[in-house]
């Protein structure tokens, strides 16, 4: 059995991926009911690891990152490391869940940009690319568990293909294309400003740690993402105290301090130009139902909004 054991940050649970021997990568593919009951968690939670889920069946709703999404199978969900999620009165779901650590990825960083960008979208409504799919992922479950020699490239290669077809999904015509240079600088930085406890870098702090002048990553990720990256930093700074605020007990200070601001008063008149509420307006208007329909993540790569 695959499992995902969870440790404490900032009273949000992180889930780990944890693969049994004999497999030594760090991936796991298996039904709802093979991965364990972590993989349908009914409270707030982050991973460490991206998620993609095969929703064949079932009903309720899915919260990602504060958006309360019901269930329409088949369709197909994209959870990114330090997204916060969970299964809302979720009921008979059935299909497959698919973990893997960005590692896994690393000879692939065109898959990587494309699953960010699916993760700060809605589930995929799949239609008739439901088959086909599921047919893909009952391949690389029986690669999984044979363990038969050479089955790590087949699961990347598999797992390629279900990102192709995710993107097909999500915008016909543009599964296949390869990113550029602009694409991959905004999916890296992305990547170092997202995620559980990021420590928050300036514009300047993350273009020296990318290699590039500040300048650069200012025209790439701005030609990327349609968006600068001081934004892009703001946008994930608002979004992470939003999640803190609504899924933790954590103080408007203790939010302030975990979201990158020294000075709270100063955290509470950022937050009210970015959202147009106070930090306890917005906690209160979420209601503790842990969903707020006017969020929205962050994409990295060409097709952001």
């Amino acid at each position: 059995m695959d499992e995902r054991r969870t440790t404490p940050h900032l009273d949000l649970p992180l889930h780990r991926l944890q693969v049994p021997l004999p497999h030594l990568l760090p991936f796991a593919i298996g039904s709802f009911d093979t991965i364990g009951p972590l993989s349908r968690a009914g409270f707030p939670h982050r991973h460490s690891f991206f998620e993609i889920v095969h929703v064949t069946g079932g009903r309720g709703a899915h919260v990602q990152d504060l958006v309360h999404r019901p269930l329409r199978p088949p369709q197909l969900c994209v959870i990114a490391p330090g997204q916060v999620h969970y299964w809302a009165d979720a009921e008979g779901l059935t299909g497959r869940v698919v973990l893997f650590n960005e590692d896994f990825l690393l000879g692939h960083p065109q898959d990587l940009a494309a699953l960010r960008s699916l993760a700060a979208r809605p589930a995929l409504p799949l239609g008739d690319r439901s088959g086909p799919i599921a047919a893909l992922l009952a391949d690389m479950e029986h690669e999984y568990r044979a363990c038969e020699p050479g089955y790590p490239g087949v699961l990347r290669a598999g797992l390629h293909i279900l990102v192709v077809r995710a993107m097909r999904a999500a915008l016909p015509g543009a599964g296949g294309a390869a990113p550029g240079r602009s694409a991959e600088l905004a999916s890296a930085f992305t990547r170092l400003i997202a995620g559980p406890g990021p420590g928050w870098r300036s514009v300047a702090s993350c273009a020296q740690e990318l290699g590039v002048s500040p300048g650069h990553l200012q025209a790439l990720v701005k030609q990327a993402t349609g968006r600068t990256p001081g934004r892009l930093i703001r946008q994930q700074q608002t979004l992470e105290a939003k999640r803190l605020l609504a899924c933790t007990d954590l103080t408007v200070r203790q939010v302030a301090r975990e979201a990158g601001f020294g000075d709270p008063a100063y955290f509470c008149r950022f937050f009210r130009r970015e959202t147009g509420m106070t930090p306890g307006e917005f906690r209160a208007g979420v209601g503790r139902n842990h969903h707020d329909p006017r969020i929205a993540s962050i994409a990295a790569g060409p097709d952001a909004p």
